[in-house]
């Protein structure tokens, strides 16, 4: 029996099989990637955009060694959501560069002294329970109602409304357990397309932006604000998507048989992918990051090349320019969106606790038991603490205390004080 043709990272691919395999990687990340501007209240085209630069920029700089797409980052929904409430977007994407800097300069700090001291800073146990708050804490915002949430808690809740939220739910669930080849990578997709189609019908969808956009239009373009209280409020991302990046090297790493952490290098790929965030958050896009939807699409079709994923890249940019398209994202209805992040939002906070299973954390162990179990609570507790106008709450308090919790025992450890010793 043939063996299925396999396309490595350097291999060149037929021209008759780029653009269909580059669409293929632009639609598997385009459900979530657009979702994170839909939240934020911005024009998904300059995501779309700045995704597209991003992705170009870390082929670039890892030497085109590093199949990745860099799509958009869940891990600053929380914080993004709270200074937008409180300052507007503009100070959010201040805190997206200052974020995506000290990346760089953490990546300038692994090229020198390695990645054991993350374990130090913010060890499996605590960092398990980080990544699953990013997603457990945004729950409620499924249900509430408005742009991003289906109507259901609420008081004008209809049957349509239920009606269309557990469609589009009922459909990501299905198509992510049913769906085969080529469409178990965009199941998301293609939850919001029957959403979409479900609402149209139940009247929930107005096309007049659609009809009155331009075909060609510019990505709205907007330069970031900054003030201390925002940056701070989103300083603890860091060290969570410096996780997410390393698992998702090392799983890249096993799927394309290349040890990407030693070449092109952990500090090459944890530079690109922070300061594609720095570029896109100065002029009004949000955090980029390596995408696991993408890693997918490779793991399935064993097409690892970066050709491709650079033809999905610029597939991207052209999108963006599209103005009926970004019209069209617009108009979705927040019971399609609740429907698809009601699924995504609880597989991102299960990705938390999957990262403590693959970690091996044993609980058997009181340090272990304590942080998670602190984390957990200060992050879903609802406790806010204020330290002169800076408030520190949910996932962002968590993080801090985890730090500092995670550095104590740290120091108990090597004093000779703990009783695990």
């Amino acid at each position: 029996m043939e063996k299925k043709k396999i396309y490595n990272v350097g291999d060149d691919i037929p021209k008759s099989l780029l653009l269909p395999l580059g669409l293929q990687h632009t639609f598997a990340m385009f459900g979530a990637s657009v979702l994170v501007p839909i939240l934020f209240g911005i024009d998904p085209g300059i995501v779309l955009l700045m995704n597209g630069i991003g992705t170009l920029l870390f082929i670039f700089v890892t030497k085109a060694k590093a199949p990745a797409y860099l799509g958009s980052s869940f891990a600053f929904l929380a914080p993004g959501l709270a200074i937008i409430k409180s300052q507007g977007f503009e100070y959010a994407q201040g805190a997206f560069v200052v974020v995506g800097l000290l990346g760089c300069l953490l990546a300038y700090i692994i090229y020198k002294f390695g990645t054991d001291w993350i374990d130090i800073v913010l060890p499996p146990a605590a960092m398990g329970a980080v990544v699953a708050l990013i997603g457990f804490e945004l729950a409620s915002n499924t249900i509430s109602g408005g742009a991003i949430g289906a109507n259901i808690m609420t008081d004008t809740v209809s049957s349509t409304d239920w009606l269309v939220f557990i469609v589009t739910l009922m459909t990501a669930i299905l198509g992510s357990i049913m769906f085969k080849g080529f469409f178990s990578t965009i199941p998301i997709l293609i939850a919001i397309i029957v959403g979409y189609i479900v609402a149209y019908f139940s009247g929930q969808v107005d096309f007049t932006p659609v009809r009155e956009a331009n075909f060609f239009t510019l990505p709205h373009f907007q330069m970031a604000k900054f003030s201390s209280d925002a940056i701070f409020a989103m300083l603890p991302v860091l060290l969570v998507i410096t996780s997410e990046h390393i698992s998702h090297q090392v799983v890249t790493s096993n799927i394309v048989g290349n040890d990407l952490i030693k070449e092109p290098g952990l500090h090459r790929s944890i530079f690109a992918d922070n300061f594609s965030t720095a570029l896109s958050g100065l002029i009004g896009g949000v955090p980029t990051t390596t995408y696991g939807e993408n890693i997918g699409v490779m793991a399935i079709t064993g097409v690892y090349s970066v050709k491709v994923i650079g033809a999905a890249a610029v597939i991207s940019i052209l999108m963006a320019f599209i103005g009926p398209l970004s019209a069209l994202i617009s108009t979705i209805p927040g019971n399609v969106i609740g429907g698809v992040t009601f699924l995504l939002y609880g597989m991102i906070g299960s990705s938390g606790i999957r990262l403590l299973v693959d970690q091996k954390v044993d609980y058997s162990k009181s340090d272990n038991l304590i942080l998670t179990s602190v984390v957990f609570i200060a992050g879903l507790s609802g406790l806010s603490i204020k330290f002169g106008s800076i408030q520190l709450q949910g996932m962002v308090l968590s993080s801090v205390v985890a730090i500092i919790l995670s550095l104590l025992i740290y120091i108990i450890k090597k004093a000779g004080l703990s009783n695990l010793e």
